[in-house]
């Protein structure tokens, strides 16, 4: 088997959750770090949060690196109205065994990637790209290094689910992802239009809870809260499950249909700040740099979750 290195930096998050535990149940990916960022809850329960859930699904060999805490120019914002105080819902917070690994998230990938062959080292990005940002700045080669950086984040068709136009990683820290975009990494990007796609109704929470592992049941858990806090501030019956889908294209591309583009993220205007500009018109944009998730097979991702969770 032809195992992918993989580093995930996330904010857990109860979607995040959920992509972890698909991610720690893979055998066919490496893990060789998570990296915890400020995004959904400060970065001081994010990074506990990863050790919970790292405690949880028997996977204390991945070491945990806390990473920044506020964005490269804006004041922290949190979305725990989404995600319960501590960030994952109603589980219950404890203090994992383990401690955080030593060191800093940015200086932790900037040597796992500059330490392997090129382009071995895939990053999927869940949360703000704020460690990813300044990665970047400490070792410019890093963009020449990586394998492809998955990202959560940004909106097109869909509209946005922080403000009108923009989704939450990238308007919680638009100047970092302006940066990774503009950086030369390989970067796709899972949005909106894609990740309402897959959503987490009655009967896929169901079949999930039904599985009984750790991994299922902490994953189900996170689903259920979802599910109960969009009732109550959306109105919709199926929450979206965002986070999971980098790491699911990783695991089986197939899963999603892409397409070529140039992501530009506006920085200036309060009005518009975070908003991603996806142009797919080669003739407008030049080279398109980028690929855009357009379409999800739904499905497929939650027969993918339940697989790796078993």
């Amino acid at each position: 088997m032809n195992r992918q290195s993989l580093i995930i930096d996330c904010d857990p998050g109860v979607d995040d959750a959920v992509g972890l535990m698909l991610a720690f149940g893979a055998d066919e990916l490496e893990l060789l770090a998570i990296t915890a960022v400020g995004g959904n809850v400060p970065v001081e329960k994010t990074a506990r949060n990863a050790r919970m859930l790292r405690q949880i699904a028997g996977r204390e060999d991945v070491p945990v690196f806390m990473g920044a805490a506020r964005p490269l120019r804006r004041e922290p914002a949190g979305a725990g109205e989404f995600h319960g105080a501590e960030g994952l819902g109603d589980m219950a917070p404890f203090e994992p065994d383990a401690p955080c690994a030593e060191g800093h998230a940015a200086d932790a990938i900037v040597a796992l990637v500059m330490g392997r062959p090129e382009r071995s080292v895939a990053i999927a990005v869940m949360g703000p790209l704020t460690n990813l940002a300044l990665a970047l700045r400490r070792e410019p080669g890093l963009a020449k290094r990586l394998g492809p950086v998955a990202v959560m984040g940004g909106a097109r068709s869909e509209g946005g689910n922080i403000t009108a136009s923009a989704e939450f990683n990238i308007w919680a820290d638009p100047e970092a992802a302006a940066e990774v975009l503009a950086s030369g990494c390989d970067v796709v990007l899972f949005g909106l239009d894609a990740t309402h796609q897959v959503r987490a109704t009655e009967e896929r929470i169901a079949a999930l809870e039904a599985i009984g592992t750790a991994r299922a049941e902490a994953a189900a858990s996170m689903m259920r809260f979802s599910q109960r806090i969009e009732r109550e501030i959306v109105g919709w019956d199926a929450p979206p499950v965002h986070d999971p889908c980098p790491v699911a294209w990783l695991l089986k591309p197939a899963l999603f249909e892409l397409a070529p583009c140039r992501i530009g993220v506006e920085t200036e205007s309060e009005l518009t700040r975070g908003h991603t500009a996806v142009e797919f018109r080669a003739a407008t944009a030049g080279t398109l740099p980028h690929r855009w998730a357009t379409a999800a097979d739904a499905d497929g991702v939650f027969a993918l979750i339940g697989e790796k969770c078993a």
